[in-house]
This record gives C-alpha cells, sequence and structure tokens, in this order.
C-alpha cells in the first residue's frame, strides 16, 4: 500500500485550520494506481457473493463504479438530496462539521441483495453509518465496507462496528 500512499497528497488546514485533508486527485489521475487501488479493494471479497456496489457522492463514485464494473454487477448511487429524479430513500446523519443527508432510488435494491459499500475515505464514520443503514433499509445486507483510506484516530470503525471493514492506507 505504501505505492498508493505515495500518491496521496495532505493538504493542511481545508476545509477549516488543523484538518490535513487526504487529496486522492494524484492516486486518481494516475491509471497504473486507481487500477491498482480499485482492485486492492476488492480483493479480499472476490468469491464472495456480492450483488450491487453502492458507493456515496462524490468520490465513492469513482472507486466504487470502478469496482462494480470489475466484479461486473451493478452500482447503487447514495446522493446528496435533491439530485435523483424518482421515488427515494433517505438518511440524515451528522459529520465532523455540520450535517448531511444521503438519499438513494426505492427500488435501487431488493430483498435479498449484498451489497459491498466503497468510498474513497473513513473519518468519523457517520457517512458510511448512514450509507449502511439506508442500504438496510431498502432489505438488502451489507456485506463489508471498503475504503481507500481510514483515518484512525477518528474512530470511524466504532460506528460500523456489525460490518467487515477493509481500508488500504490507515493514518
Amino acid at each position: 500500500m505504501q505505492r498508493l500512499e505515495a500518491y496521496i497528497r495532505n493538504i493542511p488546514d481545508f476545509p477549516e485550520p488543523g484538518i490535513q485533508f487526504k487529496d486522492i486527485t494524484p492516486l486518481v489521475k494516475t491509471p497504473a494506481m486507481l487500477k491498482l487501488a480499485v482492485h486492492q479493494l476488492i480483493h479480499p471479497f472476490l468469491g464472495q457473493e456480492i450483488t450491487a456496489i453502492a458507493g456515496m457522492e462524490a468520490r465513492g463514485f469513482i472507486f466504487g463504479s470502478l469496482a462494480a464494473w470489475e466484479l461486473g454487477i451493478g452500482f447503487i448511487p447514495l446522493r446528496k438530496p435533491g439530485k435523483l429524479p424518482y421515488d427515494v430513500e433517505s438518511m440524515s446523519y451528522n459529520l465532523e462539521y455540520g450535517s448531511a443527508s444521503l438519499e438513494v432510488h426505492i427500488d435501487a435494491l431488493e430483498q435479498g441483495d449484498k451489497v459491498l459499500l466503497i468510498d474513497d475515505l473513513l473519518a468519523t464514520g457517520g457517512t458510511a453509518a448512514a450509507s449502511c443503514e439506508l442500504v438496510e433499509k431498502l432489505g438488502a445486507e451489507v456485506v463489508a465496507c471498503a475504503f481507500v483510506v481510514e483515518l484512525d484516530f477518528l474512530n470511524g470503525r466504532e460506528k460500523l462496528s456489525k460490518h467487515k471493514i477493509h481500508s488500504l492506507i490507515h493514518y
């Protein structure tokens, strides 16, 4: 994972003073590193029954859609409010610096679907926990959650304690 870590840059004091933002832009613009990240995200789950990948807006779309394509399964976008044109189910949650909501089409998943949730970063776990709840609200099962980066010191893993977690890079 050191190869991947070399393509993540720190941006100090973004989005506010004291925060070290982990910028994945160098990683996603480098084809070999993007491919490596996607392969490493899905590797532990090869051979398992997974019927869909869900990814959170926006960076979860990058890794999630590529992972779904690699596995030959569907991608379910978990969107910010007001972005989906059909009937939605929604979930609100707290962030490090405020609150937010995610939405999904009510027919995006079905009872018995087995979902791998993918995002770029696990921080406090609020977004991921809300995403898991949203997927489960539709009757699907969250098989595991996979992240490119995990900020261990924020203990986001605790909010996902009932789910298997796979992170490539730990800070």
